[in-house]
């Protein structure tokens, strides 16, 4: 899922560029993924159209990643399980055990408590592709 991980919606992207959230998006704009931005507080971030929800979203999502609390992530799950999404990603700090069992139950590989920015550039580095 590093290798490829296709499209990738980030739910509660901020436009602040010194949240994570933000970073994060903007590196992997910058490795040549496709972002798409979700969060219903603004239209437009980094230039590209953001979606109120994950439903919202008009075309297919292959990974989401999560920047949203603990709290808030059984409800993203519930989303991404009706996605047609291959993997839910709750970034680093993040753990809901009831959102992953829901996941997996509809058969997302989940991923927990884990950066994708700092995932992905380690695996790139790994494969000589730089950081």
């Amino acid at each position: 899922m590093l290798e490829r991980p296709g499209t990738i919606a980030i739910v509660g992207l901020s436009v602040d560029e010194t949240r994570a959230s933000h970073r994060v998006a903007r590196y992997l704009l910058q490795a040549g993924c496709e972002v798409i931005p979700v969060n219903p507080l603004y239209e437009r971030i980094l230039g590209l159209r953001s979606f109120p929800t994950l439903a919202a979203v008009d075309r297919p999502i292959d990974l989401i990643d999560v920047f949203r609390r603990a709290e808030e992530c059984l409800a993203v799950a519930e989303q991404a399980s009706v996605s047609g999404a291959r993997v839910l990603w709750l970034q680093q700090g993040i753990r809901h055990p009831a959102a992953e069992a829901l996941a997996e139950a509809a058969g997302l590989v989940v991923v927990a408590d884990r950066c994708l920015m700092v995932d992905h550039a380690a695996y790139r580095a790994s494969r000589g592709a730089g950081s």
